[in-house]
């Protein structure tokens, strides 16, 4: 845990939650240890979309479509989404979670692996959510910089892993040091870069919101 267990416990307990669709979707991928997106994360992601209104989204990373779903529902209603998925066993399981909640026409599902995915995309996305690989993060870094408009925000999932960023690599088990080095080299430059801003909060598995500075002229 990053934060104290029971504050994170009494802190959830007052999230009025989402009901409908989304908490059946977030039952089935808790029965089926499908990862998502923690309570305390879905609550601040609602934040930020009520603040921000978005109207185009970039998610890298649908799994089995929670996240989408989510944003679609608390962002303004003329937005869309563009979403991407390279697991195929989940890509079948998003797309039929789209049509429960009635959203098939406003999320856009782009299967692949996201660095090519990404390559072929035009921007600008106003939001962008980053929740896929982690070890990856870091790659998709310059295309996502390119998605990115000014005033644009990109937020990023799971940069804390558990508490095991802050450990020396040499205490972080053999088979995650390569991923360990990454995230860490990707908070740097998150917030080393002069064209963002950026907030690292320990929340969920720890989330950082990057803003796009205007130019100065």
């Amino acid at each position: 845990m990053i934060v104290d267990e029971r504050m994170t416990a009494f802190i959830n307990s007052l999230d009025p939650g989402n009901r409908g669709i989304l908490d059946e979707i977030e039952r089935e991928a808790i029965e089926a240890y499908v990862p998502i997106i923690r309570r305390e994360t879905q609550s601040f992601l609602r934040f930020l979309l009520g603040v921000q209104k978005p109207r185009r989204i970039l998610e890298v990373g649908t799994a089995v479509g929670f996240s989408a779903i989510l944003m679609c529902r608390y962002a303004p209603e003329d937005c869309t989404i563009t979403t991407i998925e390279k697991y195929e066993k989940r890509i079948p399981i998003a797309r039929e979670n789209f049509r429960r909640a009635g959203m098939e026409d406003r999320i856009r599902l782009i299967p692949g692996d996201a660095m090519e995915v990404l390559k072929g995309l035009d921007g600008p996305y106003d939001f962008i959510f980053m929740d896929a690989a982690k070890g990856q993060y870091i790659s998709y870094l310059p295309e996502l910089m390119r998605l990115l408009p000014p005033d644009g925000i990109l937020v990023s999932d799971n940069v804390l892993q558990d508490g095991d960023v802050i450990e020396s690599r040499f205490a972080v088990e053999r088979r995650n040091r390569t991923i360990h080095a990454r995230m860490r080299e990707y908070l740097y430059e998150l917030t080393h870069c002069e064209d963002l801003r950026t907030s690292v909060l320990p929340l969920g598995d720890g989330v950082t919101v990057s803003v796009r500075m205007q130019k100065e002229e």
